[in-house]
This record gives C-alpha cells, structure tokens and sequence, in this order.
C-alpha cells in the first residue's frame, strides 16, 4: 500500500470538534487505501500561550528550556488526535519526533534536521495502523529535545516523506492553496495551481505563511511535490514542484512581512563584529546591505525576521552594552517582495514597484533584488496598501 504524509496546522486541530473532523478525513484517506502517517501542529494559540507562560517566568528564557516547553503543544494535539482515530475505530499511535527518529543539529529554538530514521513509524505502518507524529520538533545527537523553528511542522512532514519514500505530501491549512497574495489584503488574489520550489521557497521566506522555508528547501532537494490544500472541504490546492517550462507571468506572487526588525550601525562598528556578535545569538538576517568597506562603512542596515529572534529585550540590551549608541534597532518597518522567475530581467517592474510606493505616498528606505525577488523595505503602515497597489500593477486585479 502507497504511503501519503498529511501535516494539519494549529487552526486545523484547534479544538475538539476540529480534531474529529480531521481524524474523519484521515480515517477516510486511509480506507481509499493508503497508509497514513499524520503530522500535527499545537492547538490553536497553544504556543502563543506557552511562550507568553515562559515571558512570565524569564525575560529571556533559555532556548533549551524553551524547547522542552514548546513541544508540550503538539504532543497534546498528537496524543488527542490518535484517540479520537481510535474512537472511530481506527488503529492509531502517538509519536513524538525524538520517537519518530527524526534526527537535528543542536541549535536550540532554530534546529535543522539532519537525518530521519523511521523505523517504529514503519513498524507500525506494517501493522496497519495510522501513525501520528508531533510537528516541529526533533532530537539532537546530544540527545537533547530540539524544535525547527516557525513553521516547522512543515518541514518534519517533508523530511518524513523523503524518508519514508511517501507518494505525496500534503499540508491542510485555512485555505486552498498557495495565492498571488493574501486574499484578505488582496481580495482579487488568484490561487497559484502550481509554483516551483525555488518561487515558493522565496515567498515563505519573505513572509507569506502558508509554507515553511525550510520545508521548501528540503523537498527541493529530495524531489518531494507538496500540495497545499484546505483542511475544509475539497479544493485543487496548489502543486510545489519542479517545474521545467518557465513559467508565463514573470510575477507570481506578492507578500509583506510585517514583523521586522531593522538594525542600523554606524561607520564607528566594524561590520565584522557585529555579524560575529549576532551569530553568537542566533540570529539570522533576511538581507543586509552596506556602503563604504566593510571594514567600516558609512553605513549598515540588516533586516531581521522577528520570529528568528528568542529574547528580543535581551537581544536589545546587549546591542546596546556592546556597540551603545552605534547601532539602532527600529520595528516601524517591513517589507513588500515580490517573486518570480526572471522578475529582474529588466527595471520594469521596479519602475513599477517604486511609482505604486510613490502615489501611496510611502517611503522606500532600502531596495532587494535577486533573480527571483524584489523586495522594497518601507513604513509599516503603508505595507497593506503597497501590497494590494503592487499585486495591481504587476498581476493586474
């Protein structure tokens, strides 16, 4: 029997009634004759809460710590998810992924997985039950609980796949696929029927959320399709692929990542010691620019995803112990990209871009481009309105 690997998210699984209609979908997949393996995320808000509990305890909680904390959410979902299977009658097991064999680095609160041994989960496919794994989390070879990161319960459904050589990927969310933009900013956002991994892979990482980055790059590597579909109901979803003819429009799609930190360093701080000092902290920028050497340039900005940072308050005291006044930390502003092979060919869609940013009167402070993105950092406040004028100017709607 063919295996498929399915991954709910937290709005899919936040609450009882949820789960029975999820456990009737998977019970419903495995009589059309597959084999079934489940990854889960938290409840809800479960690690929103979670987090807020350790806040409460600690202004900067320790990231080992924090990771024995998170994974309690989707060991909850796990565990309930595989009860209410076997309330259907349908034969079920909980893993969580130290027990499903899924192997990380040891970088705690942002681990990468290293390898998969499946061995129980296949052992249990043999004996024909569904197997439920906990998302977003694995073990180091130290031993030691570790998590992947946001959205990482993507990723641990791709690298099971990989694993156990699965005939499809699925991951159920809110809505029907990957689209030109976030429908409830752009209401004319069309649904992509099917992107390329290297496309999907720069808006995940530029904000949209209904794939994982990391996701992305691990089923690119391995060949995995993934299809991002509804949890509700039963829509086309789109198709994460490679994909070998190019694709017509040279813009697919438009997100904004609101929650941004930008930190801004004068010619007084060498640019070396101030990658080393957050690499010391795990920090990872999203795009980095600078003039002059590097040894001191007039000036550095660097564009920090704020979900990349654990203990922001206590990553703010010590910038500002270690560099004082030198380096300045902004959130009033955010980034608008856009993704598309080929989308730097010519400057035509950044003449596009920056008049769509000028007639809504929006500041543009810094420009990305790469071969597969434009990306215009500007005021927070103007990042939904950008958004819908640029979808406008380069996807007509």
């Amino acid at each position: 029997m063919p295996i498929v690997v399915q991954k709910y998210g937290g709005s899919s699984v936040a609450d009882v009634e949820k789960i029975r209609k999820v456990a009737g979908r998977v019970r419903d997949k495995r009589d059309s004759g597959y084999q079934v393996v489940v990854v889960v995320s938290a409840m809800g808000d479960t690690t929103d809460e979670l987090l807020a509990l350790a806040k409460g305890v600690s202004e900067d909680p320790p990231r080992r710590e924090l990771d024995m904390l998170l994974t309690c959410g989707e060991r909850i979902s796990m565990a309930l998810l595989s009860m209410a299977l076997q309330e259907m009658g349908v034969p079920a097991i909980s893993f969580t992924g130290s027990q499903s064999g899924i192997i990380t680095n040891d970088a705690h609160a942002q681990a990468r997985i290293m390898e998969v041994r499946p061995y129980r989960i296949h052992d249990e496919l043999a004996r024909g039950k569904v197997v439920i794994v906990a998302g977003y989390q694995g073990v180091s070879y130290k031993k030691e609980v570790t998590t992947l990161g946001r959205g990482g319960s993507d990723t641990t459904a791709v690298a099971l796949a990989a694993a156990l050589d699965a005939e499809a990927c699925e991951i159920f969310s809110d809505v029907d696929g990957v689209f030109s933009a976030d429908p409830r900013v752009v209401p004319d956002a069309r649904k992509l029927e099917s992107l390329s991994y290297d496309e999907m892979q720069e808006l995940a990482s530029a904000g949209a959320k209904v794939l994982n980055a990391q996701a992305v790059e691990w089923a690119k590597a391995r060949g995995i399709a993934i299809l991002a579909r509804t949890a509700h109901g039963q829509g086309t979803g789109t198709v994460v692929q490679e994909l070998s003819v190019p694709a017509d429009n040279r813009v697919k799609g438009v997100t904004a990542e609101p929650e941004m930190a930008v930190l801004s360093a004068s010619e007084q701080v060498r640019l070396e010691e101030l990658l080393e000092f957050l690499d010391a902290r795990g920090v990872r920028g999203r795009t980095l620019g600078f003039d002059g050497p590097t040894g001191g340039a007039k000036h550095t900005a660097i564009a920090v995803p704020l979900a990349d940072i654990h203990g922001t308050d206590a990553l703010r005291k010590d910038l500002a112990t270690r560099f004082g006044e030198s380096v300045s930390w902004r959130e009033d502003l955010g980034t608008v990209t856009c993704v598309g092979v080929g989308l730097n060919a010519d400057w035509v869609p950044l003449r596009r871009a920056l008049a769509a940013a000028e007639e809504l009167g929006a500041r543009v402070y810094a420009v990305h481009t790469s071969p597969l993105q434009l990306t215009l950092l500007v005021d927070k406040a103007h990042l939904k309105g950008l958004t819908a004028r640029v979808h406008r100017e380069l996807l007509g709607g």
